[in-house]
Parts: structure tokens; C-alpha cells; sequence
């Protein structure tokens, strides 16, 4: 039933999307989509804790 998508369906799909959306907000979601895979992937190889250990290193700018 499931089938291997080709280079055709996805620029059928890729067609119906932007004429569903229009291409500016077709833009904004894949920014949207690329900013939550980021964060996904940093938080899978623990790069916010570094952060936060590093930002407790620093002393405050007003002590």
C-alpha cells in the first residue's frame, strides 16, 4: 500500500502546499520547523545545561 515517494510526488505536494499557505508563510513554518529540530537536538546532546552551567560560573556585572 505504501509506496516510495519520487521526485514528481514531492513537487506535487510541494505545489499544493504552497498554494494552500502562499510562500511567505511557507517560509515562516520551515523557519519554525528548523528552530524546533535545533532545540530538539541540543537538548538530545545536553547542550542547555551547559549553558546554564556557564552562565552560574559568571559573576553579576553589579557585584
Amino acid at each position: 500500500m505504501v509506496s516510495n515517494f519520487g521526485l514528481p510526488e514531492l513537487l506535487i505536494i510541494l505545489v499544493v502546499v504552497l498554494l494552500i499557505f502562499g510562500p511567505g508563510r511557507v517560509g515562516k513554518i520551515g523557519g519554525e520547523l528548523g528552530r524546533g529540530i535545533r532545540a530538539f537536538r541540543d537538548g538530545l546532546q545536553g547542550k542547555e545545561g551547559e549553558k546554564t552551567e556557564a552562565e552560574e560560573e559568571k559573576p553579576a556585572s553589579g557585584e
